[in-house]
């Protein structure tokens, strides 16, 4: 009853690799199956006539493509009113064993860029944890929801903030570093870049007011903001740069895109993550779209705090990460990243 039917699937290529558990179960059920995997901590339970197979989402079973499930229409040996699959095709369920990664993929941003939102959609539209470089109690302890009736670890926020990097119980690891080794510890990587203007003032707002708040007007006008730019408007540029550098596997996501497009985008950085989503979630995360960490627009300055100086210096670091998009055959940086 714990457990979520995904679908009939196509025995994958390589068995043995995709579903490293197999148990001959000459009376077999889908209890017995799931449990079975459930023991052995795996996250699928993929019925195979009377072999029942555990392991993990990943790219050699990713779930992508469900087959019609008549294929898969054989009873159970020990419940005639259950399927239970085939040799060739198999019925998979989900248990309830959060699934342990077998890659350490990055969700990799400069500060402000939107990594908490995209954070936020991955986990409404997966139903598994992200995980963080670091521990953020706010971030850990703020809620968001989504179906009527969620999984708890939905109720109180990012729950994977807790776990180490490097568990691989979650689906991916929110990061801000941008060195070569920090960036090579990961075996993939989603980059998000959003318009260093746009993001610039969203990592001063959150550190002078939280990732909610404001910053006040005399941080804006004081010496924190002249000094604040001087020396993040350069990260921002070196970040997207290192990453497309030594990063092993990159997806580029520009934030832009991904307001304008969220379920097109989204689907490019769940399939990178090996994870089919089901139109439940799809339904769940137009519905939650915003989540819990979106600012107000009531506080928006009312003068540009960019000095032709800065704007200057800024232009010069958009047009390089533009040349090395574009270097790379990728998307180059939207035109409004410009000032108009």
């Amino acid at each position: 009853g714990s457990a979520v039917f995904r679908g009939c699937f196509r025995r994958p290529a390589n068995l043995s690799l995709a579903l490293p558990v197999t148990a001959a179960m000459p009376n077999m059920s889908v209890d017995k199956c799931v449990d079975l995997c459930t023991e052995k901590e795996y996250p699928l339970a993929a019925l195979a006539g009377t072999a029942c197979h555990c392991g993990f989402p990943t790219t050699r079973f990713p779930l992508h493509e469900r087959e019609d499930e008549q294929l898969c229409a054989q009873k159970c040996s020990a419940e005639e009113f259950e399927s239970c699959g085939t040799p060739s095709y198999f019925i998979v369920y989900q248990t309830q064993v959060q699934a342990k990664s077998k890659q350490l993929i990055a969700l990799a941003s400069f500060p402000g860029a939107g990594n908490t939102w995209a954070r936020h959609l991955i986990e409404l539209a997966t139903g598994f944890y992200t995980g963080s470089y670091y521990f953020d109690g706010s971030l850990y302890n703020k809620a968001h929801s989504c179906v009527p009736r969620p999984p708890p670890r939905l109720r109180e926020g990012f729950k994977g903030e807790r776990d180490h990097w490097r568990s691989g119980r979650t689906i991916c690891i929110k990061t801000h570093e941008s060195g070569q080794k920090e960036i090579e510890a990961f075996d993939a990587a989603i980059l998000l870049i959003r318009n260093p203007y746009k993001a610039l003032m969203a990592e001063f707002n959150r550190k002078y007011g939280g990732h909610i708040g404001f910053a006040a007007h005399a941080h804006w006008k004081g010496k924190e903001w002249p000094e604040f730019v001087r020396n993040y408007a350069p990260w921002w540029a070196t970040h997207t740069l290192d990453w497309l550098r030594f990063g092993k596997k990159v997806l580029v996501v520009h934030f832009e895109d991904l307001k304008r497009d969220l379920f097109v985008q989204l689907g490019r950085m769940v399939g990178l993550l090996g994870v089919a989503v089901r139109e439940d979630r799809l339904l769940c995360v137009e519905s939650q779209k915003d989540g819990n960490f979106k600012r107000s627009g009531l506080r928006k300055l009312e003068y540009n705090p960019y000095t032709a100086d800065m704007q200057r210096t800024i232009s010069a670091y958009i047009k390089t990460v533009d040349a090395a998009l574009r270097g790379r055959n990728l998307t180059g940086v939207p035109d409004d990243y410009y000032p108009r």
